[in-house]
């Protein structure tokens, strides 16, 4: 089964970000990025799925786009970054991809996990 998911937790506040606008995106030929799949983390920070049912990554670059500035504006907390992308590979034969994103208003730090 193949998977794109993210973890984003709240360094500030010490726990998950509930509610981050999340999007999966796809870097097409020319460039411009095609619109893959969109969420909002859960009460645990988390999108578990992030690729529609039946769709398959194929070789190729992707990017999770994180609206931090909905996130941090809805708890008055002003933040240096409106938006977290992580862009990343597919490569052939990859299935499982969890990009959890370490976050507070002036920093941010990510990892391939598992």
């Amino acid at each position: 089964m193949m998977q794109v998911s993210t973890h984003v937790l709240d360094l500030v506040q010490g726990r998950p970000a509930q509610d981050v606008p999340v999007r999966l995106e796809q870097r097409e030929a020319d460039t411009n990025w095609r619109l893959l799949a969109s969420a909002r983390t859960d009460q645990n920070g988390r999108c578990a799925q992030l690729i529609p049912e039946n769709d398959v990554l194929t070789s190729g670059i992707y990017r999770l786009v994180f609206d931090t500035e909905s996130y941090f504006g809805s708890r008055k907390v002003e933040t240096l970054y409106p938006s977290v992308e992580i862009t990343f590979y597919v490569r052939a034969g990859e299935q499982h991809f969890h990009l959890p994103l370490l976050l507070s208003p002036h920093g941010y730090s990510t990892y391939r996990g598992s």
